[in-house]
């Protein structure tokens, strides 16, 4: 999958309740919409995301969460339909780690919006993001996950590749092999 691919990426999929939701490659002209779905996150998402309280995201934020190479960065945003408006209800991404080139491992992490919550859409971008990385030749993701938040864990767990998890005293680093033949 080559770069401009990834940068026009995009997939309709059906949540667990039929509706359906567009999964695709952000843009640099989501900043408003990412803003808008950062504020309808609760305060509990927000710190499970982030590990620690956020009222907003900088403009520097905005920029670097939107304008991203779809190399070394590579995020989705899952988006539904009010109207004629788009709306963004969750967002993945992953990010490699400095060093190798092409990069093998890159950290993974996920944001959905909690009327989405139980639907099946962390699971259904990380199954996208999992074929974006394998394209790109990586081999690992990586995480670090709260304590508290075991639907995360449960989304990494459920999705049918070797997972291996190491607790410190306030996260789990997650490690989830793309490829089974690599695994421990």
């Amino acid at each position: 999958m080559m770069r401009g691919d990834i940068a026009n990426y995009t997939v309709v999929e059906q949540l667990r309740d039929k509706r359906p939701v567009t999964i695709r490659a952000i843009r640099p002209d989501d900043k408003v919409l990412l803003r808008e779905a950062f504020h309808g996150l609760e305060a509990s998402s927000v710190y499970l995301r982030f590990f620690g309280p956020r009222k907003d995201l900088t403009d520097r934020e905005l920029i670097q969460a939107t304008e991203v190479d779809f190399i070394r960065t590579v995020a989705l945003v899952s988006c539904v339909q009010e109207g004629a408006r788009e709306r963004i209800v969750g967002g993945g991404r992953y990010i490699a780690y400095e060093g190798s080139d092409p990069p093998s491992t890159a950290e993974v992490a996920f944001a959905v919006e909690e009327d989405y919550h139980g639907q099946g859409l962390a699971s259904l971008m990380l199954k996208h993001l999992l074929l974006i990385g394998r394209a790109q030749g990586i081999s690992r993701f990586e995480a670090d996950v709260l304590h508290g938040n075991k639907k995360m864990l449960r989304v990494f767990e459920r999705a049918g590749l070797p997972v291996v998890t190491k607790a410190s005293s306030d996260s789990i680093h997650v490690t989830i092999f793309l490829n089974k033949e690599e695994a421990p």
